[in-house]
């Protein structure tokens, strides 16, 4: 507590040094943040209104309030950040408290010597968190909603529960067999017709290719009806990968473009990318062993089981291997903690709580904007650029030297950075201080 007595600088000489102006460092964060979230949520909703097959009537009405709507949001939180440092500049109390409870958070409790990080942890944690999506994907009324949906399409209709094939007509199902086969005549009819030499080659490939997902071996409890169990697998992971392959692709396109004419010659780099690779490897690793070993487990125990799913999306999970992420673990697993917290609401297990989700993101956000401020070091990068990038690198200039005396190492990773302050505007004159008139 006797840290906080040292701490006798007003706001402007911690927070905002690049202005002394609490309303106009308010103002500066604001339209940085207003931009920079227009960048981030227009393509955002756009690119889910075309994967979502949204009709006119939504890019008409709806597209632009909800853009308007998440801009504001994301505009709020950085700049009443700097709206409160201000308001609240001489309860530094408040600050010092909210770094202890920060110690709780796993970074830093690793740097504190608390805990022990497991090695390859972010993999182990998305092993555990694959196998309950995939299980409750499997189970009656077990996901719904977008977490369904986004399993449908990544893993296929072939893996639906059961009962969701049952309810579907079996007249549909004849139907679609029906359909394959009609197709597969018309190609086979096509390579005999008198036609361009390329056009009889690509029949003659496609036959060949649906002789072979054909022939071999499929259980009789498989849905696949089109390919054997092999062929089923592969096409899993070819599929994925290039989905994976295009969407990390196109997050590259803004920046190949601004290169475009500066350096041509990374140009390739977009295509060749080893990023690319491993998120094309990541996903399509994890369809195809999911798929392979739920068909195996049908081949061992002679029966479709959803308890099947548990061990198959364990061993998927090791498909993060190829591309680690830290962010992806956690996310998926908070998401699987509330929809297990959610069905214990349903089940009346669990109480609820209203607005609980508004209080949690208020206590996450300050504990992310607490370490930004005190310990950088412990924070995500991604997250830390991130927050740079919303206040166009102003989090950056905060006089971290004063907020060493907490002990969490403010300055660590700022390499002797002491900000320009006018004299006119300071309570006192900090060591290193490099002070002009402005």
């Amino acid at each position: 507590m006797a840290a906080l007595s040292k701490i006798t600088h007003n706001c402007y000489e911690i927070g905002h040094t690049w202005n002394p102006s609490c309303v106009q460092s308010a103002v500066d964060i604001t339209k940085g943040a207003l931009e920079v979230s227009f960048k981030i949520y227009v393509p955002l909703y756009l690119i889910a209104a075309v994967l979502r097959r949204r009709k006119k009537e939504y890019y008409l009405k709806k597209l632009l309030p909800e853009i308007l709507w998440s801009t504001s949001f994301l505009t709020a939180n950085g700049g009443l950040y700097i709206v409160f440092f201000c308001l609240l500049r001489r309860g530094l109390l408040t600050i010092y408290m909210a770094n202890l409870a920060t110690e709780t958070l796993f970074r830093m409790a690793v740097t504190r010597g608390i805990i022990t990080p497991i090695e390859h942890g972010e993999v182990l944690l998305f092993c555990f968190t694959a196998s309950l999506y995939m299980f409750f994907f499997r189970s009656k009324d077990g996901l719904k909603g977008f977490a369904f949906s986004a399993l449908k399409f990544i893993i296929g209709k072939e893996e639906i529960p059961s009962q969701a094939l049952m309810e579907e007509p079996s007249c549909t199902r004849s139907h679609e067999r029906t359909v394959a086969l009609k197709e597969t005549e018309e190609s086979r009819m096509s390579a005999q017709r008198p036609g361009s030499w390329r056009k009889t080659l690509l029949a003659y490939i496609r036959e060949l290719l649906e002789s072979l997902c054909k022939k071999g071996p499929r259980h009789r409890c498989c849905r696949h009806y089109q390919d054997n169990c092999i062929s089923y697998s592969i096409k899993g992971f070819v599929r994925m990968f290039s989905i994976g392959y295009l969407i990390q692709c196109c997050l590259k396109v803004p920046s190949a473009f601004r290169q475009m004419f500066s350096k041509p010659s990374r140009l390739p780099s977009l295509f060749y990318n080893k990023e690319n690779f491993q998120l094309g490897a990541f996903l399509g690793s994890f369809v195809s062993i999911y798929k392979g070993t739920s068909c195996l487990l049908r081949w061992l125990c002679n029966v479709d089981d959803e308890l099947h799913a548990l061990i198959a999306g364990f061993l998927a999970g090791t498909s993060m291997f190829f591309y680690k992420s830290t962010t992806i673990s956690m996310y998926l697993f908070t998401k699987l903690v509330e929809t297990m917290y959610f069905k214990g609401i349903e089940a009346g297990r669990f109480p609820y709580f209203p607005q609980a989700d508004t209080f949690l993101y208020a206590i996450s956000t300050a504990i992310c904007f607490q370490a930004a401020v005190m310990e950088v070091q412990n924070l995500r990068p991604a997250y830390w650029k991130f927050l740079l990038r919303l206040t166009k690198g102003r989090f950056a200039l905060m006089n971290r030297h004063v907020l060493d005396v907490f002990g969490t190492n403010a300055s660590r990773d700022f390499k002797g950075f002491v900000p320009k302050l006018d004299p006119r505007f300071t309570t006192m004159l900090p060591p290193g201080a490099d002070f002009h008139l402005g």
